[in-house]
């Protein structure tokens, strides 16, 4: 069962999920993250890293975000690796915890 980026990460993109991966399973986009659902071994490390709660196993993805399984799947294979960690982007502060984000993703 893979983890799953979902709405909180867009336009907060921490990357301190990406450090703690040992395959390499992120991709980043512009302003979100997501994992590659055939690269996860589901080792649950990057889950307790996201300091705002973005990443969950896909059984327990919350209610009414289940596109994000297909989307993560979707976006992983046009976006690149990410291996390292990066500073959030500038405005991360802003829109922790705001829903309806998605209409905000950039690809």
């Amino acid at each position: 069962m893979p983890f799953v980026v979902t709405e909180n990460c867009i336009k907060c993109k921490y990357t301190d999920c990406v450090e703690v991966c040992p395959v390499d399973c992120f991709h980043e986009g512009p302003n979100f993250l997501v994992i590659d659902p055939d690269e996860c071994i589901d080792c649950t490390l990057c889950e307790p890293e996201c300091p705002v709660n973005a990443i969950y196993p896909e059984d327990d993805v919350p209610a009414g975000q289940e596109q994000f399984i297909a989307l993560n799947a979707e976006l992983a294979k046009a976006w690149p690796v990410i291996t390292a960690r990066k500073e959030p982007l500038p405005d991360a502060k802003e829109w922790e915890g705001k829903p309806g984000k998605l209409a905000l993703l950039e690809r």
